[in-house]
């Protein structure tokens, strides 16, 4: 493991442990089996092929457990140790409303416009970046530029998109 990777993985284990147990324990009767869920969502990361990657780790993390989840709950159903809608109610838990989901569409819908607004390199470099996964040196190549100018895009892109949501939801902080 490379210490920068190291380093990453540390820093996210001290400030998402936490919040991981407690996500599982809202959901599992053992707090045992909480812990664990929580520990073997770590130890996947660890194992994922392109754990350097990883660009968002609170949410890879999340995205782990919530399979995790399903997981344990489909091995304690086959084990006959909870009913069928005990797993289907706590799976719909884990699923947005239907309100949160119209929110998120606007959401999208904003973020949308305001990508479009900005600049086609600007919003080349926001685009590799943040939706393809890319790391900004990787951009930089890919786009024929320097790192540095691969931030400045980036940084002013993500800028543009704060302000042009904001001012579209009414809550303008300038």
């Amino acid at each position: 493991m490379d210490e920068q990777f190291r380093g990453t993985f540390s820093s996210v284990y001290r400030s998402v442990h936490a919040e991981l147990t407690r996500f599982f324990r809202k959901r599992l009767e053992s707090q045992a089996d909480a812990a664990d869920l929580a520990q073997d969502a770590f130890a996947q990361w660890l194992g994922w092929r392109d754990r350097n990657g990883v660009e968002q780790p609170r949410a890879f993390l999340f995205h782990i457990a919530r399979n995790l989840l399903r997981d344990h709950w489909r091995r304690q159903q086959r084990q006959g140790q909870i009913e069928p809608l005990e797993v289907i109610a706590d799976t719909a838990a884990l699923q947005p409303s239907p309100l949160e989901r119209l929110d998120q569409q606007q959401r999208l819908r904003q973020l949308a416009r305001a990508l479009e607004d900005l600049p086609p390199r600007r919003r080349e470099a926001l685009i590799l970046h943040r939706f393809e996964g890319l790391s900004q040196s990787q951009v930089a190549a890919r786009m024929g530029i320097s790192l540095s100018m691969v931030e400045k895009h980036i940084a002013a892109a993500l800028l543009h998109c704060k302000q042009q949501l904001a001012r579209e939801t009414g809550m303008d902080q300038q």
